[in-house]
């Protein structure tokens, strides 16, 4: 991702209800996070609704932690003319100090702009 199209569009921090039995965030608790952040910059582009149609190449990079705050940047790769494929990214900033940033998790996510019955729209130009 380039810095000039990425946007910190979630900055959160995972309770403890959130860890799986191995003492980590749950790995659907991340991809959740993931599908807010992408479908908020979504929706700006389609400028209306946005529903999630794909997950692609998602990867999780290292666990997070319990008192981690977690960042998720995201940035549009690509806008068709129904659909819009965001690529997301995920840091963890941990430590005492939270001055140790981690990436965690990394994916591309396929939206595609709906209208009030949730039928497939046309993505305004410009």
């Amino acid at each position: 991702m380039t810095d000039q199209h990425r946007r910190a569009t979630i900055r959160t921090i995972p309770q403890p209800s959130d860890l799986n039995v191995n003492g980590n965030i749950f790995g659907g608790w991340v991809l959740a996070q993931m599908d807010l952040a992408g479908a908020d910059h979504a929706s700006r582009v389609a400028q209306g609704p946005v529903a999630t149609v794909a997950i692609e190449g998602m990867k999780f990079i290292q666990p997070i932690q319990l008192g981690d705050v977690i960042s998720v940047y995201t940035e549009v790769e690509k806008v068709g003319s129904t659909s819009i494929t965001v690529a997301l990214e995920v840091f963890a900033e941990r430590g005492p100090n939270r001055d140790e940033h981690h990436q965690v998790t990394r994916g591309r996510y396929i939206f595609v702009a709906v209208d009030e019955n949730g039928n497939k729209r046309p993505i305004p130009k410009g």
